[in-house]
């Protein structure tokens, strides 16, 4: 296992930077995600990590080494791709051997390291099989076992899951959470599926424009976001915003505890479970989807306001209901 630091890391192409002074400690045989929208540096971080771009300024160590110009195949890194990129010529076990015979490993060693991979994730049956042949799944375990049997310092994953279905993510989460639980490895797991990272991941770094805007555990950036943008992109939440009077925001239509706040004024993240059938205030429903096990809808306050919610039931839009909210589940941002 390898501790990893990243220390000021910035990425800049012409004028555009693409990572902009992330700093980030990852723990030996931690498994952290990075997430974000869009063009926010994910992609430029992980290729970082492996070599395949030198920052323009900061630092990269493995294990408290300096890497930052050390090149990818002496980084002893492992890559699983969104892409699998697996080679259609070779059957699944010469995939998975690739790496280890690039690296001159003999030949009855290089097949045992194949073939522990592959029945490690549950498809050793598969060895002789073209690629091709195999399904989305099965090629993404394909692409994991490659990754594994050159025996990493570190492992990458660049949205190893996208394009899969559903119910195949759901299962593969599982799966692969627990494989590197068991594995001597440190992990790197990039994504743009938030239940997936918050699900995999010891903790979770978000990014924007290529800054870091909280790096902490799934319940910590779920319960108290750092700021407006993690409130707004981890989940759903409503911002309630107004002068602090007293112990309270007076944010309109609703009161919002703040004992603790100093600032004139002051904005609170609530989740949409927060709000609960009540007599504190009322809003009418604006929009309503059924999920199974709850109900998600739109709300507007008396004063025009919007607020989500979540509840076990719901009734249709145009309907008036009353409210409350769970003081204990509100988060007042920092100022």
């Amino acid at each position: 296992m390898t501790h990893v630091t990243l220390n000021s890391v910035r990425k800049q192409y012409d004028q555009t930077t693409a990572v902009d002074g992330l700093s980030l400690d990852i723990a030996e045989g931690e498994t952290p995600g990075v997430v974000g929208p869009s063009g926010c540096g994910k992609t430029t971080t992980l290729r970082t990590v492996a070599g395949f771009e030198t920052p323009t300024e900061g630092t990269l160590a493995f294990g408290g080494r300096d890497v930052t110009h050390v090149p990818p195949e002496q980084r002893n890194v492992g890559l699983v791709f969104q892409s699998y990129a697996l080679f259609d010529n070779m059957t699944v076990r010469q995939n998975v051997a690739f790496g280890p015979r690039m690296a001159g490993v003999g030949k009855a060693k290089r097949r045992e390291r194949a073939d522990d991979p592959l029945d490690m994730l549950g498809i050793g049956e598969l060895g002789d099989r073209d690629p091709t042949t195999l399904s989305g799944g099965q090629q993404q375990r394909v692409g994991l076992a490659r990754a594994l049997a050159i025996e990493p310092e570190i492992l990458l994953l660049d949205e190893p899951m996208t394009g899969l279905d559903a119910k195949l993510k759901r299962r593969l989460r599982r799966e692969i959470s627990a494989l590197l639980d068991d594995l001597d490895v440190t992990a790197l797991y990039v994504t743009h599926d938030q239940a997936e990272a918050m699900e995999m991941c010891d903790r979770i770094a978000v990014l924007s424009d290529g800054k870091l805007e909280q790096v902490a555990t799934p319940t910590e950036l779920y319960e108290a976001p750092a700021n407006e943008f993690v409130a707004d992109f981890i989940g759903t939440s409503t911002l309630l915003s107004g002068p602090v009077r007293g112990d309270y925001i007076d944010a309109g239509a609703i009161r919002v505890p703040a004992p603790t706040v100093t600032d004139a004024t002051a904005t609170a993240a609530v989740r949409p479970a927060a709000f609960t059938y009540g007599d504190d205030f009322e809003a009418t429903v604006t929009e309503r989807t059924y999920l199974g096990d709850s109900v998600r809808g739109r709300a507007t306050l008396a004063d025009g306001q919007s607020i989500e919610l979540r509840l076990d039931e719901l009734p249709e839009p145009g309907t008036t209901v009353s409210l409350s909210l769970d003081e204990s589940r509100v988060h007042v941002l920092d100022s």
